[in-house]
């Protein structure tokens, strides 16, 4: 796999796991607030994998 290969799909990642915070925030805040996180270091990991 390339290198903006694997950004992408850590990008697409992030992107989903954001839906899922918006889809559980008014029921479940705290597996919203870990989805968050996880969308954060999906997205964080796909900035430094470019870089």
């Amino acid at each position: 796999m390339s290198n903006s290969t694997i950004a992408v799909l850590l990008l697409a990642l992030g992107g989903f796991l954001i839906g899922g915070v918006y889809a559980t925030w008014k029921s479940v805040k705290f597996l919203a607030v870990v989805l968050g996180i996880g969308a954060l270091l999906a997205i964080g990991g796909a900035i430094a994998w470019l870089a």
